[in-house]
C-alpha cells in the first residue's frame, strides 16, 4: 500500500454488511449482527495482517434501524453527529474528525453520483464513486473508496482518521439511501 492514492473496492449494495479490499486483500469489513436484546450492531474490522484483524468501530443502531450510537476507537458519539447536515449546503454532511477538525461529505462536482470528502480547508482527501457492478471472489463490487494520501495535510491514511472516514462514508450512504 505505497501508491499516492489508495483505492478500495467496496462490496455489497448494503454498506452495513460489506467488505473493502485492494490488491493486498480485505482492508476493512463491516459485519452486522443482532445482539441478545434484538439490537442490530455493526462492527468495522480492519486488517492488521493477512491473518489478523481488529475491531476499530462499533455501531449500535436504534430500534427500527435508525441512527444510534457509534464507538470509534475509544470515542463514543451519536451516529447523527457523524452525518450532521451542513447548514451551508443541504446535500452535504459534516463530522468532526479524531483530530478535532471538521470534515464534510457531499456530491462530487465532477463524478455524477459520486461523493467527495473535504478537509477543513476544502481539499478533497477522499472520494466514493459508484462503479459498474463487477464480480470478484470476495463479492460483487458496487463502489470504490479512494483515499488521496498527499491531499491536504496528508493524514487521511493515518488509522484514526482513515477509520473515521470509512465509518462516515458508510453512514453517508445509509442516510442518503433512507432519507435520514
Amino acid at each position: 500500500m505505497s501508491s499516492a492514492n489508495e483505492v478500495l473496492s467496496w462490496t455489497s449494495k448494503d454498506p452495513r454488511q460489506s467488505q473493502l479490499f485492494s490488491s493486498w486483500g480485505v482492508v476493512y469489513r463491516f459485519q452486522t449482527d443482532t445482539n441478545s436484546s434484538g439490537q442490530s450492531v455493526t462492527s468495522l474490522w480492519r486488517a492488521i495482517r493477512h491473518t489478523k484483524e481488529e475491531r476499530v468501530a462499533k455501531l449500535e443502531w436504534a430500534s427500527g434501524g435508525g441512527l444510534g450510537r457509534a464507538t470509534i476507537g475509544k470515542t463514543v458519539v451519536p451516529m447523527a453527529d457523524l452525518v450532521r447536515q451542513d447548514p451551508r449546503a443541504y446535500d452535504w454532511r459534516i463530522f468532526n474528525g479524531p483530530d478535532g477538525y471538521q470534515y464534510r461529505w457531499g456530491p462530487s462536482p465532477t463524478d455524477n453520483g459520486g461523493i467527495v470528502l473535504q478537509d477543513p480547508n476544502g481539499h478533497i482527501i477522499a472520494r466514493l464513486q459508484n462503479v459498474t457492478p463487477t464480480k470478484y471472489n470476495i463479492g460483487d463490487v458496487f463502489r470504490e473508496l479512494h483515499y488521496f494520501r498527499t491531499a491536504g495535510a496528508g493524514v487521511v491514511m493515518h488509522p484514526p482518521l482513515m477509520d473515521t472516514v470509512t465509518v462516515t462514508a458508510m453512514l453517508y450512504q445509509f442516510v442518503t439511501a433512507f432519507g435520514l
